[in-house]
C-alpha cells in the first residue's frame, strides 16, 4: 500500500458537481474531505435561487448521489418537474449534505487559499504522483492546512463574472459603480424596489441575460415607466434567439420565444454590436458612453446588469503544474470541444480523465470551472466528469474511460452557418438535419458529406449558461 492510500480526496466546492464527487469517492470505498466556502452546501445556487433551471430533476441527481439519499430514506422530487436553484440546494443537497458518510467529511465556511505538493514547490523536479498534496483553507479559526492524495477541484466559477467590457476589462469606470449588478439578480423579487420604474440596462446574449430581461418585463406590466436596454456585443439576435422549437428542453426553447415577443412588440430596446468604453456614476443617474452598430450612443441609467458570463480562478492554484488552453482556459483537450470561436452548440461530446488530465498528477477540474470561459454547462456532463475521475482515482482506467451519457437535444447554437443554411435558421447549426440523414444538424450532416466525422455536436447537450 502507497503511503497516500489511505488519505482523503480533497473536493473543492460542494456544489452539485462537488457533492457527487464525494459521493463517487465513497462508492468507490475512499473518503472524500469536502471544502465549501459557503455557510450551506450549494452557496452559489442559493445566489441564483430564484431561477428555475431548464432541465428537469431527472437530469439534475446524480446516481451515486441518489443511492446515498434513498438508503436514508429520501423522498425524490418528481422527476419531469424542473426546479429553481433554491429547491435543489433544499430539496436534493442539503438532504445529501445530512447523510452521514457526507456530513462527516463537510466542512463548511472553509475557503480554499492555496493547493501545493507536500515539501514541494512547482519548480521541483522531485515531485511524483506519490507526493501527497497540502491544501490550505481558511475558516472561522484562522487557516488551516490538510493533506490529501488527490485533489477535485469543483470550485465553480459563479464568484468571477466577467465584466462589461468588450475587451475582457472593466469599462473605465465600471469598479467604482455600485449601482451594477452582476449574473441573475432577482430583479422582481427581493431587488424588486431597486428596478421598478427604473431605466436598467442588461448586457449579454445568453440564457441568464434572458432571464434578468424576462423579469424586468413583468416589472415594466406593473409599472410601464420601467424602461429596458438590452445590449447585445454581437450583430443581430438571430443567434440569441436560437433553438425555440427545436428545443428538446422545451423551457429553454420557450425563453427565447418569449423574448422574441417582447422584442417584436417594441418593449425591449434592443442595442447590437454593442461595446461599452466608460460608466459615469452621479448621485442621481448612471451614464453609459458605447458604441452600437458603429455609433456612438449615450445612456441615461439607473440600474445596470452584466449577464456576460464567467471565468474561472486560478490564484489558488499557482503552485500546481495545471494545462490550460490559452484562449478558452479549459484543459486542452477538452478546449476544442467547446471553445465558442469555433462551436458551442447546446451539444458537447460527453468527456471524462482523459480530457480532464493535467500535468499534475492526480489533480483534477470539474464541473463549470472546467469549462474555463467557455459559456455553458450542463450539471448531468459534470457527474459524468466526476464518475470518469473518480473511477480511475480508484484504480479502474478501463471503466473511468467508458463513457455513456447521452442528453436532450438543443436548438440553441452559435457556430456559424454554412453558405447554403439561411442565417435567420433558428435550428442548430444551420437547422435540422434531413430526417433521412444520420445527423444531428445541417452542419454536421454537410461535414460527414465531406468526409469528416462530424461538426463535434455529438449528442449532448449543455445546461442553462453558467447558472
Amino acid at each position: 500500500m502507497k503511503s497516500t492510500d489511505t488519505l482523503p480526496i480533497a473536493v473543492l466546492g460542494a456544489g452539485p458537481v462537488g457533492m457527487a464527487a464525494a459521493a463517487r469517492i465513497i462508492k468507490a470505498g475512499l473518503t472524500p474531505l469536502i471544502l465549501e466556502r459557503g455557510s450551506s452546501v450549494g452557496t452559489s445556487l442559493l445566489e441564483w435561487g430564484h431561477v428555475r433551471v431548464f432541465s428537469p430533476w431527472k437530469y439534475n441527481i446524480d446516481e451515486a448521489s441518489r443511492r446515498l439519499l434513498d438508503a436514508a430514506g429520501w423522498t425524490a422530487p418528481a422527476a419531469d418537474d424542473l426546479p429553481t436553484g433554491r429547491e435543489i440546494v433544499e430539496e436534493y443537497l442539503v438532504p445529501l449534505s445530512r447523510v452521514p458518510a457526507i456530513a462527516r467529511t463537510l466542512k463548511l465556511g472553509a475557503t480554499v487559499t492555496a493547493v501545493a505538493r507536500a515539501g514541494l514547490d512547482k519548480v521541483s523536479s522531485t515531485r511524483t504522483m506519490d507526493t501527497p498534496f497540502v491544501v490550505r483553507y481558511r475558516d472561522r479559526s484562522g487557516e488551516q492546512e490538510v493533506t490529501v492524495r488527490a485533489v477535485i477541484d469543483a470550485s465553480g466559477t459563479w464568484t468571477q463574472p466577467n465584466p462589461m467590457g468588450v475587451n475582457g476589462l472593466p469599462a473605465l469606470g465600471e469598479g467604482n459603480c455600485d449601482r451594477i449588478s452582476y449574473g441573475i439578480p432577482d430583479v422582481a423579487g427581493e431587488r424588486r424596489s431597486e428596478f421598478l420604474g427604473k431605466r436598467t440596462l442588461v448586457v449579454g446574449s445568453g440564457h441568464s441575460a434572458i432571464n434578468v430581461a424576462l423579469a424586468l418585463l413583468a416589472l415594466q406590466e406593473a409599472d410601464p415607466s420601467t424602461v429596458i436596454y438590452w445590449a447585445l456585443r454581437r450583430h443581430g439576435v438571430e443567434r440569441l434567439l436560437g433553438g425555440g422549437l427545436n428545443d428538446q428542453l422545451p423551457e429553454r426553447g420557450a425563453l427565447g420565444l418569449k423574448a422574441k415577443a417582447a422584442m417584436d412588440a417594441g418593449r425591449l430596446r434592443m442595442l447590437t454590436s454593442f461595446s461599452a468604453t466608460k460608466v459615469t456614476t452621479t448621485n442621481n443617474k448612471i451614464v453609459v458612453a458605447a458604441m452600437a452598430e458603429g455609433s456612438p450612443v449615450e445612456l441615461d441609467l439607473d440600474r445596470i446588469v452584466v449577464a456576460t458570463g464567467f471565468r474561472p480562478d486560478f490564484s489558488f492554484l499557482r503552485e500546481v503544474r495545471i494545462a490550460l488552453d490559452p484562449a478558452v482556459e479549459a484543459p486542452p483537450a477538452l478546449a476544442p470541444l467547446i471553445d465558442p470561436n469555433l462551436h458551442s452548440c447546446g451539444t458537447v461530446p460527453p468527456h471524462g480523465v482523459d480530457e480532464l488530465t493535467h500535468p499534475e498528477k492526480n489533480f483534477y477540474i470539474v464541473g463549470s470551472k472546467s469549462y474555463g470561459r467557455a459559456p455553458t454547462f450542463l450539471m448531468k456532463t459534470g457527474y459524468e466528469q466526476v464518475r470518469s475521475v473518480v473511477t480511475e482515482l480508484a484504480g479502474d482506467p478501463v471503466a473511468a474511460r467508458r463513457i455513456e451519457l447521452v442528453l436532450p437535444e438543443t436548438g440553441v447554437c452559435s457556430a456559424s452557418p454554412s453558405p447554403s443554411t439561411s442565417s435567420t435558421s433558428t435550428g442548430c447549426c444551420g437547422g435540422p438535419a434531413p430526417s433521412a440523414v444520420d445527423a444531428c444538424c445541417v452542419a454536421d450532416a454537410e461535414a460527414k458529406a465531406e468526409g469528416r466525422s462530424g461538426c463535434g455536436c455529438g449528442s449532448a447537450t449543455v445546461e442553462v449558461e453558467r447558472a
